[in-house]
């Protein structure tokens, strides 16, 4: 069947994830840095970040407008919704993890472990018992370009989990850099991307990391694989679908990977992809926030919830 020319298929399987007759759409320009997008279904609302420019942005699809949703904003890096349909926020700025509640006052959720403050807040999930899994790498302390040049605090980026009880526990702290985080749709696995190659070389592959989760779903075993390693740049941020791909952001555009760690198939994007993010009425469209630009694209697999 035809395809649309940025598709590349790598492995059959990829072919019943994609639809003949779609295309990519390029939605809108004019960002530094798109990052962490989020899907709101009552808004009808991609909201997402332009992290050098200190603004959220909000793309409706009932308009097919983008405009400001909050400048300045903290930075604001990824973002995600919890159980009520709030947005939770990682702040590189910020250097905490917030949450904009329904009347929409920011809170501050968290912004120090130890007594030490958090380096920049990168990417989040909140997994099915509410709790809130967070990466927390120096990129917002680098430089003053996404955020405030510091020193960290901690010395160490780790992955954390927050409870509803208002704990704060590491949960991986074995990375470079720790960045985007996704649950597989049984939440027995963790997901998480090391872009430490940013700081270190070669020495640390960019990979995806498979994390065990334990029984109690609040730890992991400590036992861990190497889902995937990209070809192309680094894996960012990255959803899973119902199905247990996992489309991740790299150099060259998304790539699709199926549960056993297979790449299966591309989406070319003329952009570093940076993350993405289902959406639409049925959350079977694809949001890709490509470094200055947000782009979309239908596909035959929906979000896992």
């Amino acid at each position: 069947m035809a395809l649309d020319s940025a598709i590349e298929v790598l492995d059959p399987r990829f072919y019943g994830l994609v639809i003949h007759n779609a295309h990519v759409d390029h939605l809108w320009t004019g960002a530094r840095w798109a990052e962490g997008p989020v899907y709101v279904p009552s808004a009808r609302q991609i909201i997402f970040s332009d992290i050098p420019n200190d603004r959220t942005l909000r793309y409706d699809e009932r308009t097919d407008l983008v405009d400001i949703f909050d400048q300045p904003a903290f930075n604001a890096n990824g973002h995600c919704l919890d159980l009520q349909g709030r947005i939770i926020t990682a702040e590189h700025g910020g250097r905490s993890v917030t949450r904009i509640n329904h009347d929409g006052i920011r809170q501050v959720l968290v912004e120090r472990y130890a007594d030490k403050r958090l380096n920049s807040p990168n990417d989040v999930v909140v997994k099915s018992d509410g709790s809130i899994w967070f990466s927390d790498p120096t990129y917002g302390i680098d430089s003053d370009y996404e955020g405030h040049a510091a020193e960290s605090e901690i010395g160490a980026s780790y992955v954390y989990r927050y409870g509803a009880d208002g704990t704060l526990e590491v949960a991986v702290s074995d990375m470079v850099r720790p960045n985007g985080l996704a649950f597989s749709p049984d939440e027995k696995t963790l997901y998480v991307a090391d872009t430490g190659i940013s700081h270190v070389g070669v020495s640390c592959p960019p990979d995806i990391r498979a994390y065990d989760v334990s029984a109690d779903g609040r730890t992991l075993t400590g036992t861990y694989s190497t889902f995937a390693t990209c070809t192309v740049g680094v894996f960012d941020g990255f959803r899973v679908d119902h199905k247990g791909n996992v489309w991740t952001s790299a150099g060259d555009g998304v790539h699709c990977f199926a549960d056993d760690g297979k790449l299966i198939g591309k989406i070319r994007i003329p952009e570093v992809v940076a993350n993405v993010e289902f959406g639409g009425l049925k959350r079977n469209r694809l949001y890709i926030c490509a470094t200055t630009g947000l782009y979309s694209m239908y596909l035959n697999t929906r979000a896992t919830r």
